[in-house]
């Protein structure tokens, strides 16, 4: 009980390191394509491929550090390594603001996946100072947290770059410098020095994890529904800004209200209606109806040729959110007790595998669609691509989550026994 106010004061700061940071993360989303066009002369087919090379990196940055950090922590401790992450990225984004060409901006892009790694770092120290019965609830916040710095993040940024594009990242430096300062003068080490690794490079593989998807047919199934929503989602995150802007010349401010709107309708489902509905429906019903969402979402998002038209699609998308919850649960039915981090270490790897192709797809495709030496003009291309992606994953999960014969047979025969009484 005495250390309950210590622990609370550390969740506290876990809980607002999370937000701040991805808060700042958001408030550089609306602006940093339009910064790399800046450097292109306005080009917005160059940009586009370039977006996505920014992309690649600073994803392959998170999955090859976020291990690495969280075994540093493991060894050094975690604050250390939550401190230095928190100096460290707001430094880089003062980098990124001051970046005087492409190049020296995409070194700050590097950096700052590398120091944005910290997360895992957070999450690590909640497991330190927290009961496991009351680790869900504490994750949850976190979870409110992520959403949180997405709803608001983008609407900052998108103000503050309609006025200057580099000012969004000086606002994020400053939240990243608050962060540091707080938890040098607020957080506590969580690791007492006997329950320190010896090695700091004792760390799991990050696809070794992926091996247990072979255990069982319904699990690689999902598996592949998994890659391709993921995959999805990244354009999304990869071809928004510059599309918004090239087809219906939307506006930085525009473009961070708009995400807000996503962020909130997100929330909204994610908060209020996955439960009821999950319960009503039924995990397969509520995969595949989210998986149908997600289709009708992105289709619209490709038709769409006004901007109001893309506005009055976003419910489509938060409700494609249905699908990820339904999909994890089926998952953790295949496997045993003692296997469910594993189980989410592998569904992260995806994660973070889709995070390296996304980009990198969704952007040249868009560029070729808009290139004038494409030879074809589709801006809608990327979402078609998303729309088509996510019809393959719900023709997948169909197909696997169907009942075999002798769960049905067992089933009709339960109903004849239940109706014989």
């Amino acid at each position: 009980m005495a250390h309950e106010g210590p622990n609370r004061a550390a969740f506290t700061f876990i809980l607002i390191m999370v937000a701040f940071d991805f808060l700042a993360f958001g408030i550089i989303v609306p602006v940093l394509p339009d910064l790399i066009r800046s450097f292109e002369g306005g080009d917005f087919a160059r940009a586009s491929a370039i977006t996505g090379y920014f992309g690649f990196a600073w994803n392959a940055m998170q999955f090859i550090f976020s291990p690495l950090l969280g075994a540093w922590s493991d060894r050094f401790g975690r604050r250390p390594v939550i401190l230095i992450s928190c100096f460290g990225l707001s430094i880089d984004y003062v980098f990124m603001a001051l970046a005087p060409s492409l190049r020296w901006l995409f070194v700050g892009r590097i950096i700052s996946g590398i120091t944005a790694s910290n997360v895992a770092t957070g999450f690590a120290y909640i497991t330190d100072v927290t009961p496991p019965e009351e680790r869900p609830q504490k994750f949850g916040l976190i979870s409110a947290a992520f959403g949180l710095g997405f709803v608001i993040g983008p609407a900052v940024g998108g103000y503050l770059g309609n006025v200057n594009l580099r000012f969004p990242f000086w606002a994020a430096a400053v939240l990243s410098l608050a962060n540091a300062l707080y938890g040098l003068f607020i957080l506590p080490e969580s690791l007492p020095p006997e329950r320190r690794s010896k090695s700091a490079w004792l760390m799991g593989n990050p696809l070794g994890s992926m091996n247990l998807f072979r255990s069982h047919r319904e699990l690689a199934g999902l598996a592949i529904v998994m890659t391709l929503y993921y995959l999805a989602h990244q354009s999304l995150q990869t071809v928004y800004v510059l599309y918004t802007e090239y087809r219906y010349a939307w506006n930085q401010r525009d473009i961070g209200f708009s995400l807000a709107v996503v962020g909130v309708s997100a929330a909204v489902v994610s908060g209020v209606l996955v439960g009821p509905f999950v319960k009503h429906f039924g995990e397969r019903r509520s995969l595949l109806s989210g998986l149908f969402f997600g289709v009708l979402g992105f289709a619209g998002f490709a038709l769409a040729s006004r901007g109001w038209m893309m506005l009055a699609v976003i419910p489509f998308i938060a409700l494609w959110g249905i699908a990820a919850p339904a999909t994890q649960s089926l998952m953790s039915r295949h496997v045993d007790p003692f296997s469910q981090g594993k189980l989410q270490g592998a569904i992260n790897s995806l994660r973070a595998i889709t995070g390296m192709a996304g980009p990198i797809l969704f952007t040249q495709v868009f560029a070729l669609a808009i290139s004038p030496g494409g030879g074809f003009h589709l801006p809608g291309a990327p979402y078609f691509l998303a729309a088509v992606l996510l019809f393959s994953s719900l023709m997948m999960a169909a197909n696997v989550t169907r009942p075999s014969e002798a769960a049905a047979a067992s089933s009709q025969a339960a109903t004849d026994i239940n109706a014989a009484k």
